[in-house]
């Protein structure tokens, strides 16, 4: 078993610092490979991250971290409540989708809706690499600085609620 781990998320994929947990057996098989593969080794962030880990710094920004998406999702949650959508995904993630239910808004409408409050959101049709029958919308509620947060939040109820507007206007 091998345990793999990167800082691309918790600190910033810019980094490009990952980590792996191997069995004995692999490492030199492992390190040789790395060797004739990557010849610009970063050192600087290695250690400053190494220095973090010792000092217990990432333990404690990954506890913050963690709480601060949490409350962030809740409050989607709550925003979004009265809207026909099944908001589903992990506590822990960065994300949310928004499943859009059949017969109300189209992702057409939400993109319509969200261009409209300068708001970028993903779609779960251009996501799929299989036919999906459903519809959604991928909310990413990671990046918006804290400051920004509850006026990204207006707009997302804006776009969804135009949206429900364009759905009962556009005969299906």
């Amino acid at each position: 078993m091998a345990y793999l781990g990167t800082t691309s998320k918790t600190l910033g994929a810019a980094l490009r610092i990952g980590w792996m947990v191997l069995p004995p057996r692999l490492v030199a098989p492992v390190a040789d490979a790395r060797l004739h593969a990557d010849h610009h080794t970063e050192h600087l962030g290695q250690l400053a991250l190494a220095d973090l880990i010792n000092r217990h710094g990432y333990d404690r920004h990954i506890r913050t971290s963690r709480q601060r998406y949490l409350r962030r999702r809740d409050q989607l949650r709550r925003r979004l409540a009265g809207f026909p959508i099944a908001l589903t995904g992990i506590a822990a993630g960065l994300h949310a989708l928004a499943l859009l239910p059949p017969g109300g808004p189209s992702e057409s409408d939400v993109r319509t809706a969200a261009q409209a409050h300068g708001l970028a959101l993903g779609y779960l049709s251009e996501r799929s690499e299989l036919p999906c029958t459903r519809q959604g919308v991928i909310i990413g509620y990671g990046r918006p600085p804290d400051h920004a947060y509850a006026s990204a939040l207006d707009a997302l109820t804006a776009t969804f609620a135009g949206a429900q507007q364009l759905a009962k206007h556009v005969k299906r």
